[in-house]
């Protein structure tokens, strides 16, 4: 994850709150070879000075930086989870969404909220619903605070297929079209080794090694 992120010279990297660990040692790399080998040091060797890598801040969404499992409140929902049951895939049919919601676990208290720390699958249902339609913390609690878990559920079900529906349609339309999808791969890849190869030239030539 480190290298991948260091060699595409990434600002920003969108993680979630259990990855900021593995970025926190991306950072932490980059500071160490920047230090060790550039600026004066590179520049002596015939390089243009300055930082070998930037140095990547995490990009947390506000709301949903963590979406948590259908199935339990307190557990991240995961497309390597065994049950298919604890999660929503983007090419879920209409039937399946409603089925997974329909059988999703919930609680026995009265209304919805989202800060009772004995309700963590209210708290997720409510934050997957605020993802989905946009709407701020504030928004979402006064329409959907007095709601029973029946009609909510209802609601998050159609949000969701209004939400997938396009993204379904693009899908279907790009796989039908095999030539496009390779001229598309194809195009990213020749400007991924573009950005890689300055970067790797660069690191070899301030760490003092020959490329063959």
């Amino acid at each position: 994850m480190a290298s991948d992120i260091l060699l595409y010279q990434s600002d920003l990297v969108p993680v979630g709150e259990d990855q900021t660990q593995h970025l926190e040692l991306t950072r932490e790399i980059a500071e160490r070879v920047n230090n060790l080998y550039g600026g004066r040091k590179w520049k002596k060797l015939g390089g243009r000075g300055g930082l070998l890598f930037k140095v990547p801040e995490a990009l947390i969404p506000p709301a949903g930086a963590r979406v948590m499992s259908l199935t339990d409140g307190l557990s991240k929902m995961s497309k390597s989870a065994p049950s298919d049951q604890s999660r929503i895939n983007l090419l879920d049919p209409k039937d399946v969404i409603a089925n997974k919601i329909k059988r999703c676990k919930t609680d026995s208290f009265p209304g919805m909220e989202f800060d009772n720390p004995e309700r963590p699958e209210c708290r997720n249902l409510l934050s997957i619903y605020q993802i989905i339609t946009e709407k701020t913390k504030e928004e979402v609690v006064s329409e959907c605070q007095h709601m029973n878990w029946g009609t909510f559920k209802t609601t998050l079900t159609e949000a969701l297929i209004d939400h997938l529906q396009p993204i379904q349609v693009r899908y279907e339309e790009i796989m039908s079209d095999p030539a496009y999808l390779d001229n598309v791969l194809l195009e990213g890849a020749v400007k991924a080794a573009e950005i890689a190869d300055i970067t790797l030239n660069n690191v070899y030539q301030a760490m003092g090694f020959l490329r063959r």
